[in-house]
């Protein structure tokens, strides 16, 4: 039988390069979308016709009973989870603190942070030795931002980011010895639309030059390292955040 992933945020950007390279290694999929559905099915028929079982599921991660209906969908279908891949995240329009309001503040720390924090809560419920589990592997999509702040763009963001990292390290302890690994990668600058949420679409362009690289990465090169973490090529790998930002 082949390994279950389930992938949020999956219809665009670093989570559909994710599902796109998971089923070519032979993972069965859980596909997660929001609003996005006509980008959802596209990819859901593209992983298989390479012969991925796969379904897409509608649900809005910062939604808890959306959250369990997720999951009671993925149990309905795979019977197991193998994998949980929380990418799902939002960013809000440059600005400085000062010129945000709590609302604002709500909804990006609803998904980027309660989100992936109740993806997890099912999934340990469902991996968990403790619980009658056989394992498995958590790896959450943080930012380098977490590290660099976001000044005068979205420092909100990158608080939320931080808060995935403390969470990576954390659990990855809490659930160490019931067969779970949890790891993170830490993505710096990356060709996908998530720059246009900001308001910039051309962003990469802008900072490339802040890159040691000199370039902006690519959706493909997060993913390779996501289904690293995953794999059982990291079978001692834990608690690890894996910076994937051309060494910004």
């Amino acid at each position: 039988m082949p390994k279950v992933m389930l992938i949020t945020g999956a219809s665009r950007g670093i989570g559909a390069a994710t599902a796109r390279l998971a089923a070519a290694q032979g993972y069965a999929l859980c596909l997660n979308f929001r609003e996005r559905r006509d980008a959802a099915e596209a990819l859901l028929s593209e992983v298989r016709s390479i012969g991925a079982r796969a379904i897409a599921v509608e649900a809005d991660v910062a939604d808890q009973e959306q959250v369990v209906h997720l999951f009671s969908r993925l149990d309905a279908e795979f019977g197991s989870i193998d994998v949980l891949v929380n990418n799902a995240g939002i960013l809000e329009r440059q600005l400085r603190l000062d010129e945000m309001d709590r609302a604002r503040l709500e909804r990006v720390f609803a998904v980027n942070v309660f989100g992936s924090f109740l993806c997890a809560r099912e999934a340990v419920r469902r991996m968990s030795t403790r619980n009658g589990g056989v394992g498995g592997a958590i790896v959450n999509v943080s930012s380098i931002a977490a590290k660099l702040g976001a000044p005068d763009e979205y420092i909100d963001y990158a608080a939320a980011k931080g808060a995935i990292d403390s969470m990576t390290l954390g659990l990855a302890k809490e659930v160490a010895a019931e067969g779970i690994r949890v790891n993170a990668v830490r993505p710096g600058v990356i060709r996908t639309e998530i720059h246009a949420s900001g308001g910039e679409p051309g962003r990469v362009a802008r900072v490339s030059s802040s890159v040691p690289m000199g370039r902006g990465g690519e959706a493909e090169e997060v993913a390779e390292a996501i289904l690293w973490l995953a794999s059982e090529k990291a079978s001692y790998t834990n608690g690890a955040i894996l910076d994937v930002s051309g060494g910004r």
